[in-house]
């Protein structure tokens, strides 16, 4: 995998981040296959809602990559769903210590909880508020763990379904890989009417199998500071990819995120000549012209910077602008939307980070080791809540 041998991998405690990676495409047919299965349950579960209600708010939550699972999503889904159906992203770590600015009481509300491991003291503490304040509320559990608290306290209820992602989906490594993509694939199709677009999958088959080459030539160049752009959901991806390389360099590696067009607004005075910039660029042809500008201003520049270009396909103005470029599907067919770009430009941020991560002689698997950062994340105290 990734250029290397199992043994070398497990030798550098990467092997389970490794195969997290690369084992999506495979999951996600695992995934789509068994969603299909529960369609039509799932669909009246949530359809029974909307029709009890005149207005229904969907509030998605989660905590740290969990939380930008919605993030990436709600700009979609306010997109393609009916006006009564109000779709917004709170981080649980917001809703727990803010609950008043999140939770409205006469609002009816299914919360969607996102959790690889469903024990997050946070994500708990956020249903428990919201069963408490809001006075019609149900829950939709996208979970990896069947034991989590998440998935075992609403065992019962009828206000509520846990929808479980596939065995492989629960990552051992330390970062979220596979349960991040898989549980960003449950909720656009529970929340949307399209189907998924299985040219994804072959697209990411063909993307792991040739990234590693490219990916290796990137880290030629030694990086300190790595900046996302993107727009609309890739803008919002930007922030889980930036977060990939911040948790596995175990911070050596600087990593930033904006908007396409926000990082002139401040941001942009980050750069200096150990920089790499990673352009996002989006398939919708209008926004594609907010991304060329930036692509072609970071270029630009004089500075020893470097900029790396993410797009659906070939493109030789963007070979031209670029230092590298990914063109991440080499299906015939183009990709239904940024959302099947979205989830092969994660593969790719999730693959560099790793390689960065063993190229600093770090272990991906457990990237703090002293446990100043965990896997569940721990010293977080939940306080009583009185209206």
């Amino acid at each position: 995998m990734f250029n290397m041998t199992t043994e070398a991998l497990e030798k550098k405690n990467a092997l389970n981040t490794a195969t997290e990676i690369h084992q999506q495409p495979d999951v996600w047919k695992e995934l789509v296959a068994k969603l299909s299965d529960q369609e039509d349950e799932l669909n009246q579960f949530i359809q029974s809602i909307y029709d009890k209600h005149e207005h229904v708010r969907v509030l998605l939550s989660g905590a740290g990559t969990s939380a930008f699972i919605g993030d990436t999503l709600v700009p979609l889904l306010r997109r393609e769903n009916r006006g009564n159906i109000q779709f917004d992203s709170a981080p649980t770590t917001n809703v727990v210590s803010n609950p008043e600015d999140y939770l409205q009481k006469d609002v009816p509300t299914i919360m969607v909880s996102f959790a690889r491991s469903g024990n997050s003291p946070e994500s708990v503490a956020t249903v428990a508020l919201g069963e408490k304040i809001v006075d019609d509320f149900y829950q939709v559990v996208i979970t990896c763990n069947k034991d989590g608290k998440l998935a075992t306290n609403i065992k019962g209820d009828a206000n509520s379904v846990t929808i479980l992602m596939p065995d492989q989906a629960h990552d051992k490594g330390f970062a979220m890989t596979s349960s991040f993509s898989c549980m960003m694939i449950t909720a656009y199709t529970l929340f949307t009417d399209n189907t998924f677009d299985e040219n994804a999958i072959t697209a990411a088959e063909k993307l792991i199998d040739a990234l590693p080459e490219k990916i290796d030539d990137i880290l030629g160049y030694d990086f300190e500071r790595i900046i996302y752009l993107g727009s609309g959901m890739l803008g919002q991806l930007s922030h889980e990819a930036a977060l990939k390389m911040l948790e596995l360099s175990a911070g050596n590696v600087v990593a930033v995120y904006e908007s396409s067009l926000g990082f002139r607004h401040g941001p942009k005075s980050i750069l200096n000549e150990t920089s790499m910039v990673v352009v996002l660029l989006s398939q919708d042809p209008y926004t594609r012209k907010y991304d060329m500008d930036i692509l072609r201003e970071v270029a630009g520049s004089e500075s020893d910077m470097k900029v790396v270009a993410l797009t659906e396909a070939s493109d030789a103005e963007v070979e031209k602008l670029a230092d590298w470029t990914i063109p991440v599907s080499s299906v015939s067919e183009s990709l239904s939307g940024d959302f099947h770009l979205a989830l092969l430009y994660a593969i790719v941020a999730q693959t560099l980070a790793m390689k960065k991560s063993l190229q600093l002689g770090i272990t991906p698997d457990n990237p703090s080791p002293d446990g100043s950062v965990n896997r569940v994340v721990q010293g977080v105290t939940i306080y009583d809540y009185d209206e």
